[in-house]
C-alpha cells in the first residue's frame, strides 16, 4: 500500500473519530480540537475546510451548538414533536428523586429500573437530534436508542458509583444509533453495488442477445464477458430475474 493509500485511511478514520467526539459532547467541537485530531497529517487550509463543511453537513458546530432541529424534514419534526408530548405526560422527578432511582436500579429493583427508563427517555430524544441527517429516520433512531435504553438500565449493576450511571446510559444510546446508522449505510451501499452489477450485466446480455437474435444463456454471457457465472447469477437474483435478455429459469426447490 502507498504512502498516499496510508494518508488517506488515517485521515478517513481521524474524521470518522473526530465526528463521534464531537457528537458525544453535544454536537460541537472548537476549531483547536480539530487542528489538533489533523496536526500529524500536514493538511492545507483547503483541506480544513472540506472538513469543517464536512461536519457542517453532518450536524455538527464549530464552536457553537447547531440547532439540530433544521435538519429534520417535516414528516420527521412532527413525528418528533407528537413524541414529545406524549413524554411531557410522563411523572416528572427532582434530582434528588432520580438520583435515588439509580441506585435502586443499580441494586436490581425492577420498578425503579422502569422508572429510570421512562425518566431517560427525554435524554434519547436529545442524543437522536444529534444523528439527524445520517440517513436514518429520528423514529428509528430514537426506538433503536430506546431499546438500548432498556437494556443498559438492566445493566447497571456494574457500574462502581451511582454518578457514573447518566454517562453511561448516554454512552450506550449513543453507541446503538451510531451502529444503526453504519449497519445503514453498509445495507446502501451494498443496495448501491447491486443495482450497478444489475445494470452492468443488463448491458452486455443486451448487446449480445442483439449479436445472437435471441436471448442467450448466462453460459454464453459468461464465455462472452470472461465473467464468472456466480457474478451473473449474482445479478439476476438481484433483480427478481428481470433481464429479460438471458435465458434463464431458476432451479425449482
Amino acid at each position: 500500500m502507498s504512502n498516499l493509500d496510508n494518508k488517506e485511511q488515517e485521515f478517513a478514520k481521524r474524521l470518522g473519530d473526530l465526528t463521534k467526539h464531537a457528537r458525544r459532547q453535544g454536537g460541537t467541537v472548537t476549531e483547536e480540537e480539530i487542528r489538533d485530531c489533523f496536526e500529524e497529517l500536514e493538511l492545507s487550509d483547503a483541506q480544513y475546510e472540506l472538513i469543517y463543511d464536512y461536519l457542517k453537513k453532518h450536524n455538527i458546530g464549530i464552536g457553537e451548538v447547531i440547532d439540530a432541529s433544521a435538519y429534520l424534514t417535516k414528516e420527521e419534526a412532527g413525528y418528533l414533536e407528537n413524541y414529545l408530548e406524549e413524554l411531557e405526560l410522563l411523572e416528572k422527578v427532582s434530582d434528588g428523586e432520580k438520583e435515588a432511582l439509580i441506585i435502586s436500579a443499580m441494586a436490581g429493583e425492577t420498578d425503579a429500573q422502569k422508572r429510570l427508563v421512562e425518566q431517560s427517555l427525554l435524554m434519547v430524544t436529545d442524543v437522536a437530534k444529534l444523528y439527524a441527517e445520517q440517513g436514518v429516520l429520528i423514529e428509528d433512531l430514537i426506538g433503536e436508542g430506546n431499546i438500548a435504553l432498556m437494556k443498559a438500565v438492566s445493566n447497571l449493576s456494574s457500574l462502581e458509583d451511582h454518578k457514573e450511571c447518566e454517562a453511561y446510559l448516554a454512552q450506550r444510546v449513543m453507541d446503538a444509533m451510531e451502529s444503526l446508522i453504519e449497519d445503514d449505510a453498509a445495507e446502501t451501499a451494498r443496495a448501491q453495488k447491486a443495482v450497478v452489477l444489475v445494470q452492468k450485466v443488463a448491458d452486455k446480455a443486451k448487446e449480445l442477445a442483439d449479436e445472437l437474435r435471441r436471448s442467450c444463456t448466462v453460459e454464453e454471457l459468461a464465455e462472452e464477458t470472461g465473467w464468472e457465472v456466480s457474478k451473473i447469477l449474482e445479478a439476476i437474483k438481484a433483480c427478481g430475474n428481470q433481464i429479460e435478455d438471458i435465458d434463464y429459469k431458476p432451479e425449482k426447490e
